[in-house]
């Protein structure tokens, strides 16, 4: 099983990228007017709390916690390891639903052998 990069104790860094650009037509009014890291959060509870079919994956994003934006383009979540757990498996499914106007592009991961940073990409 792979390791993922612990930011903080029981965080997840979720990697971000907006879809089309400022010209776009993809790029809602709405996108534009988030101002603030915690307004994608919100964003992105609020679209995978949608998976009424999987238990799972709603709990574990109802009990997740906003803990920052780096970058504009990084979303750091706290939670309980084992409701991290459930995010990470299904962002491997490609089940985890990104904020509306964003798609995850990546999860940062350590690789024990070498000790570097890579990236899973989507």
């Amino acid at each position: 099983m792979e390791k993922f990069l612990q930011i903080a104790p029981h965080s997840l860094a979720i990697v971000l990228s907006r879809v089309g650009s400022d010209n776009s037509p993809t790029v809602t009014e709405k996108l534009q007017h988030h101002h603030t890291g915690y307004e994608i959060f919100a964003d992105f509870k609020a679209e995978n709390m949608q998976h009424f079919w999987n238990k799972k994956v709603t709990d574990a994003i109802a009990e997740t916690f906003f803990l920052g934006w780096i970058d504009e383009h990084v979303l750091l979540i706290q939670g309980k390891e084992d409701h991290l757990e459930v995010l990470r498996e299904g962002w491997t499914r490609r089940a985890l639903k990104p904020p509306r106007g964003f798609e995850i592009k990546c999860i940062a991961c350590f690789c024990p052998v070498d000790s570097s940073l890579i990236f899973m990409l989507v």
